[in-house]
């Protein structure tokens, strides 16, 4: 199959490093991969933030980007909602409804996409490290995804996956939320903080940028010494050559918090 990438903004700008192993994981399991240049912000700031009129322009060039895609794919359950949101967004342009109708029957996150489409339980990854998974927000409500992640994670050979308390709760992000309502966001996220730090775990697992750098940056800032991955990290992980690099540790800035 041939696959879109979708890489998101957080992607382009601070995980780059997550779009790689992406583009690995999909293209050992079948996939031609390649990168529609025009893409950009998906416009879910502007919709969370009531600006619909600027976000339909946003749809509107997104839909023409990736018409062409059989798939389109990304290291993003939080984007590819959004995405998934277009048809709503133009009810009131038929010929473009339908467009986005398309689109967003196409898109999926990246866990989503290797168990549900291609049918993939075991990557082949290999990480020898105690974990938990923290499950955001946007993946599980708007995508309904909840089983994908924990499916492909348990084959990870060596990989310790504890069970995050209160687990379905949100870490205090929500794009805008965290920067408009800081004071509740920080509450959320310390909660958040305390419930990993229960696990024991040393490295915190994420399939959505924004929440990796939401709870990494407080833990930062809280002096605590987990690090942090994105999934597509994960279950592209091999054993460490001599003289390689460990895990990646691109979580460190944070946000707002």
């Amino acid at each position: 199959m041939k696959v879109s990438l979708f890489i998101t903004c957080l992607g382009d700008m601070f995980y780059p490093g997550v779009g790689k192993d992406m583009v690995e994981l999909l293209e050992r399991h079948g996939c031609e991969v390649d990168f529609p240049e025009e893409q950009t912000c998906c416009g879910q700031p502007a919709f969370n933030s009531g600006y619909h009129s600027d976000t339909k322009k946003v749809a509107k060039h997104m839909i023409k980007t990736f018409e062409e895609a059989e798939a389109v794919v990304t290291p993003s359950g939080s984007c590819a909602g959004m995405l998934k949101e277009y048809p709503g967004l133009l009810e009131e342009e038929p010929k473009w409804r339908k467009r986005a109708e398309e689109l967003a029957g196409k898109t999926y996150e990246l866990t989503q996409f290797l168990y549900r489409e291609l049918g993939v339980t075991d990557t082949g990854a290999v990480l020898h490290a105690r974990a938990t998974y923290h499950s955001s927000c946007h993946m599980m409500r708007l995508l309904g995804e909840k089983e994908a992640p924990y499916k492909l994670l348990e084959n990870v050979t060596g990989l310790d996956l504890r069970d995050l308390p209160n687990r379905q709760d949100c870490c205090g992000f929500g794009g805008t939320f965290s920067v408009k309502m800081t004071p509740i966001s920080e509450q959320m996220v310390d909660e958040k903080v305390d419930h990993v730090e229960e696990t024991e775990a040393e490295i915190l697992i994420g399939a959505d940028s924004g929440c990796l750098m939401n709870i990494g940056g407080r833990m930062n800032r809280r002096n605590k010494k987990v690090k942090v991955m994105h999934i597509a990290q994960v279950l592209n992980h091999r054993e460490i050559q001599e003289g390689g690099e460990d895990y990646a540790d691109e979580n460190r800035a944070g946000t707002n918090i």
